[in-house]
């Protein structure tokens, strides 16, 4: 076992509080990126139906919510719904857009009273209509919260989020508002859904897979990446805790050379 393995697993033994206290004295990650995956496989553990796996899943994104606010994070987003989950069995999805309006409405009163602004990635219009006029009411209504930005990424593509950026880009050519010489990569940002938010640091995807699955692709560029085996649904707190102190243990270089290599290639 490696003095790494051995740092981790004794991480692992400590309570919240403990961990709570490391990570805050450590250098925290501004922005949270969350793929929530396995709720279906933690229902069918557990035979219980795949709807049962989602609901429960509601419960760890409330509690990782909660705590990214008291970490005083800038901005948690989570890949809730992608494009390609519209080829789910019909049941499913329609459920899966009633535990959204659900969820919506019951935590806008947390949401106003943590100061938490609330906006939804994706191209939202492929949504039900009851689904896109709860999105918009509480996007409204939290407008003006300063605290931390909750992103929920709904239909949600990173292919789609660049051709959609593609073309809002080259409107604004057409109509004279921007010239195609003008665009570099801090331009282009500004056409994309996460617009005026700072890129993701850490990205963290549970239940095993080890792949970001056309997630943020442009904003992930530099993101450090986290995976846990790990159901989504058995995500709590200290999950992230720990996930937040694997974060602190790297270092982040963005392309440049280490201070410790000397210039070495």
């Amino acid at each position: 076992m490696t003095v790494y393995q051995n740092s981790q697993n004794s991480m692992e033994q400590l309570s919240e509080k403990e961990l709570l206290d490391f990570v805050k004295a450590g250098n925290l990650p501004r922005h949270i990126a969350i793929i929530m995956d396995g709720n279906g496989r933690w229902a069918e553990k557990k035979g219980l139906n795949r709807i049962s796996g989602h609901r429960e899943g509601i419960q760890s994104v409330r509690g990782v919510i909660t705590l990214s606010r008291e970490l005083g994070l800038e901005a948690l987003t989570i890949y809730a719904f992608s494009k390609e989950n519209w080829n789910r069995p019909a049941l499913e999805i329609k459920t899966l857009m009633l535990l959204l309006e659900e969820y919506l409405k019951r935590e806008l009163p947390t949401l106003m009273k943590n100061e938490i602004r609330f906006q939804s990635l994706g191209r939202i219009e492929d949504l039900p209509l009851p689904v896109i006029q709860s999105i918009k009411k509480v996007e409204e209504a939290t407008r003006n919260n300063k605290k931390m930005v909750l992103n929920i990424a709904l239909s949600y593509g990173g292919r789609a989020e660049i051709i959609d950026a593609i073309h809002q880009f080259n409107a604004d050519v057409q109509k004279g508002t921007r010239l195609l010489k003008e665009l570099d990569e801090n331009l282009f940002s500004s056409y994309l859904y996460t617009r005026g938010m700072v890129d993701p640091d850490l990205m963290i995807r549970t239940s095993g897979e080890e792949r970001i699955s056309n997630f943020l692709l442009w904003q992930m560029a530099y993101t450090e990446l986290y995976f846990t085996r790990t159901l989504w649904p058995d995500f709590g707190r200290k999950d992230l805790l720990l996930a937040i102190l694997e974060y602190q243990r790297r270092e982040r270089r963005f392309g440049r050379v280490s201070p410790e290599s000397h210039g070495e290639i």
